[in-house]
Formats: structure tokens, sequence, C-alpha cells
């Protein structure tokens, strides 16, 4: 005696009419995220075009890359911007060098290992250090290093309270993009029999480097234009300095400032074109080094197969 299955067919529901309310909704949401986006990008625009028209007819010299303004007078047309240029990578430099492998050590703790009350005291002072501002980061450094120690004032101290401002940075964005890491990807290293530690290394930080680097990149960028630390912890010099544990030593955001304070800031004079040029400067820095960081992510990240 054999049995029939009998067949249902399966029902497909009903295409439902999207409501006149929902659409609504819908276009008003809309409206709101494209007017979200003009209201940020728009000053952005603005600010960038200022800079870039100001700053292009405002660097007028052939030598603005290649001299520095200790031959010339203080109102007198001429010289360059070596100098500055030197301090503020010597400086972001050396502030990337300390700040990058604390934040990433601590943002690898906080992921990967981080229970208990130490993880929320970490998290607690990172939270704290993250809304520092620059000048209380810099007077800390002149309390400590010039102070206390009986250092002198010099890059490397600018360097020092940088890297309080850029350390936080740091740590929130290398968080964020290991935590966007999927966990299969730890799970089936695991299964494999790969001790912890070398998950990490081999797995977890290739597949969120280039996320990371863009956050570095961006603190470098916040840290680099801050003018507070360079007042407090250096001097002024329109002289290359090389040596940044001794001697006055310049830097772009210094710069403007001291031409602001020592000559007259009117339309045309020599320093309101060498405070544009200098912003323009400081602004294609951190681009060049936006870009590079960008190509070497490409390089560096995980390849499809």
């Amino acid at each position: 005696m054999s049995t029939t299955l009998e067949k249902t067919p399966a029902t497909t529901p009903a295409f439902q009419q999207v409501s006149l309310a929902r659409k609504v909704k819908n276009g008003f949401a809309t409206t709101l995220i494209w007017l979200s986006f003009l209201i940020a990008v728009v000053p952005l625009v603005w600010l960038l075009a200022t800079v870039v028209v100001n700053g292009v007819k405002r660097i007028p010299y052939s030598n603005w890359w290649t001299e520095d303004f200790g031959s010339v007078l203080s109102d007198e047309v001429g010289g360059g911007v070596l100098h500055a240029v030197i301090g503020s990578v010597l400086q972001g430099l050396v502030c990337a060098i300390i700040a990058v492998p604390i934040g990433m050590l601590v943002a690898i703790y906080l992921v990967e290992y981080g229970r208990g009350k130490l993880a929320k005291v970490t998290t607690f002072m990172v939270d704290i250090l993250s809304g520092v501002p620059s000048i209380v980061a810099a007077l800390f450094i002149y309390a400590l290093w010039i102070t206390t120690f009986g250092l002198p004032r010099s890059g490397f101290a600018v360097s020092l309270a940088l890297v309080l401002l850029m350390i936080p940075v740091v740590v929130r964005s290398s968080e964020e993009m290991l935590r966007i890491v999927p966990d299969d990807l730890r799970e089936a290293s695991y299964a494999l029999g790969v001790p912890k530690w070398k998950t990490i290394m081999k797995i977890v930080l290739p597949t969120a480097l280039s996320g990371i680097i863009g956050g570095i990149m961006m603190a470098l960028a916040r840290v680099m234009g801050e003018t507070a630390p360079l007042l407090v912890l250096v001097g002024y010099s329109a002289y290359v300095n090389w040596d940044i544990f001794g001697g006055e030593q310049a830097a772009l955001p210094l710069l403007m400032n001291n031409e602001r304070v020592s000559n007259p800031f009117d339309e045309g004079t020599v320093a309101f074109d060498r405070i544009w040029g200098a912003a323009l400067t400081l602004v294609l820095i951190i681009a060049i080094v936006n870009l590079l960081a960008m190509l070497f992510a490409r390089l560096v990240a995980p390849k499809k197969k």
C-alpha cells in the first residue's frame, strides 16, 4: 500500500504597498541626513578653500621650502619655513614613536584581555585623558620635566605633552577597529591550536591594521596643530635646530603665533603672508602624511584570495 504525500504549494505573502505615512517619514529622515551632511561639509570645504586660496597667493618665495627666517628681518620679504617644518616633523615623529605603541598595547589589553576592575579603571583613565585640554597637558609636563627634574625647555618636552593628547585617540580608534574583527577568525585560530598572543599578532592585528593606521593619522594630525605646548615648553627660533633635546625649536603653529605677535597683522603685510603660507604648509604636510599612511595600509592589508 503506497501513500502519496500531497505537496502544499508554498504561499508567498502578498506585496503590501508602502503607506503614505511611511514614505513621508522616510523622506523626512533622508532630508535630515543630507542637511546634517551639508552642515558638516560646507564649513570644512569653506575652511580648506580659504586656506588654499590665501596660502597659495602668499608663498611667493622660491626658497620657502629650503631656507629659514634667520637670514631676513622680521618685516623683510623673503626666507622660508624649513626650520618650522623640521621642528613640526621631529616633534610629531617623536610623539608618534612614544604614543602609538602605548596606545595600541592598551587597546589590545582592553579588547582581548581586559576583565575586572583594572580594565574599568583603564577605560575610565582613557576617557579622562581624552578630555584634558592641551594647555593642561603642557603645564603638567612643565611642572614634571622642567620644574621637578630641572631639564631645559625643548622640543622633546613638547613631544611629551603631545603624547598625553595622542594616546587616548590612538586607544579609542584602535579599540574600535579591533572590536569589529569577527570573532569567527579568532575561534578558527584557537581551534587550530594557535596561542592567543599569536592569534592577535597574526590574525587580529593584520585584519584591523588599515583602520588602526587611519586612527593613528587622525591623532597625529590633531597633535601637530597644537599651539599651547609649544608656547609653554619651547621657545621660538628663526634658525634650523635639529637637536630636539636642547635649544629653542620652531614649529609651524609656533611660527604663526610668533608672526602674529611680533609684527602688524594686517592684510598685505609680511606677517600676514607668512601666517597664511605656514597654515597651508601645515595642511599639506598632514595631507602628505595621510596619503603615505593610506598607501602603507593598502600594502599591509590582508589580500583576498
